[in-house]
């Protein structure tokens, strides 16, 4: 068991409003990973004058860090919030990874960073999926 489980397994009953929890773990992590991978990214990109892929990199860590702290905060949530945040994070996680694979054969950098970016959509996708599924209160 990791901290993160714990921590979501410790929140009362109501803020959790029945979500899968491995599932919002799972989305949560690929967030966090895409984050990284694209900061990094964006890094090595401006070092190699690819002014158009850092900032799509920048861009896609910004949106995947604030998608994951709001999904850190389920008594905040407003699911048609959610979802709109959902659908950005995978619209800029499919705009970067479009984009890093245009360089992945010459930049170990943009393939990672592109993997993650697919990663994290997919995770999306299954939890903006689970969220609109649920009843509404």
């Amino acid at each position: 068991m990791n901290m993160m489980m714990d921590m979501m397994k410790s929140m009362p009953a109501e803020m959790g409003m029945e979500m899968d929890m491995a599932m919002m773990q799972e989305c949560i992590e690929a967030c966090s990973a895409a984050a990284m991978a694209a900061t990094m990214c964006a890094d090595a990109d401006s070092g190699e004058d690819m002014a158009r892929g850092a900032s799509m990199c920048s861009n896609m860590a910004d949106v995947a860090t604030t998608t994951m702290r709001m999904m850190m905060r389920p008594a905040g949530y407003d699911m048609g919030v959610m979802h709109s945040m959902m659908m950005a994070c995978m619209a800029m996680g499919t705009a970067c990874s479009a984009e890093c694979r245009m360089h992945a054969d010459m930049h170990e950098h943009c393939r990672i960073c592109a993997m993650a970016c697919d990663a994290m959509v997919a995770a999306c996708d299954k939890m903006d999926k689970m969220m609109t599924a649920m009843p509404k209160s």
